[in-house]
């Protein structure tokens, strides 16, 4: 028997979209393209202000051209800079101004993100992350199927 998910599926997509429009809209509140905001993330959310640059890129859920041109800009801006390290790879550092920036945006809304964990039981918290994940592993296996 086929199911109809329609409604669930609207739902959904509903919830996802409006998710990623809170992210944008929190770039938009502190004044940055959200390109910016990814790269000021993940360098806060790896602590002591750098980053491997494989890492975001990893992370980022955007292109590489994307993250490439959100850091030559926060660089130009003197946010942050480049440095080789391992050999090619290169890690990303925050300047002393980038640290500031980074505290008054991305900090805050990796702040909000744990208050809303906190707030939530650990079971909810489980569920929530096994759930979404297993949604996510089912989906890019049946892309896989598509070709």
């Amino acid at each position: 028997m086929n199911q109809d998910f329609s409604k669930e599926l609207r739902r959904c997509n509903y919830l996802m979209s409006e998710t990623e429009s809170a992210y944008h809209e929190a770039a938009s509140r502190f004044g940055l393209p959200e390109s910016s905001m990814i790269v000021l993330y993940a360098i806060c959310y790896a602590g002591n202000g750098c980053c491997p640059l494989r890492d975001i890129c990893l992370n980022a859920g955007v292109s590489k051209q994307t993250i490439n041109s959100a850091l030559r800009r926060l660089e130009k801006e003197g946010i942050i800079y480049l440095k080789n390290t391992d050999g090619k790879n290169k890690t990303v550092f925050l300047t002393d101004e980038g640290q500031k920036l980074a505290g008054r945006t991305a900090a805050k809304v990796i702040a909000i993100e744990n208050d809303i964990f906190a707030s939530w039981t650990k079971e909810d918290v489980n569920q929530y992350l096994a759930l979404t994940e297993r949604y996510l592993h089912d989906f890019q296996k049946r892309l896989q199927l598509l070709t």
